[in-house]
């Protein structure tokens, strides 16, 4: 809450579909030097994808990862790259 307010926030689910992981061309890969941890990646994952990791920076779940590159867009310092499989 903040200023006695209620924010929604949504957290993303495991799909339906299982594993998904194999749908994808390109697949996030994270400049670990440039994140600064903000989580707006994990935020903003339409899948179940980004969790984070021991280290407080995004780990993919490259199973769940169906490449879409909103996490990249999305990344104010641009530490995550698309990049082929």
């Amino acid at each position: 809450m903040e200023g006695g307010r209620i924010i929604p926030l949504a957290k993303p689910k495991v799909g339906s579909a299982g594993v998904t992981g194999t749908w994808r061309v390109f697949r996030p890969v994270v400049d670990t030097v440039k994140c600064v941890k903000c989580g707006l990646c994990w935020l903003y994952c339409p899948e179940v994808a980004i969790e984070p990791g021991d280290d407080g920076r995004p780990r993919i779940l490259y199973d769940y990862c169906k490449g879409c590159g909103i996490c990249a867009n999305e990344c104010p310092v641009k530490a995550i790259k698309m990049v082929k499989e």
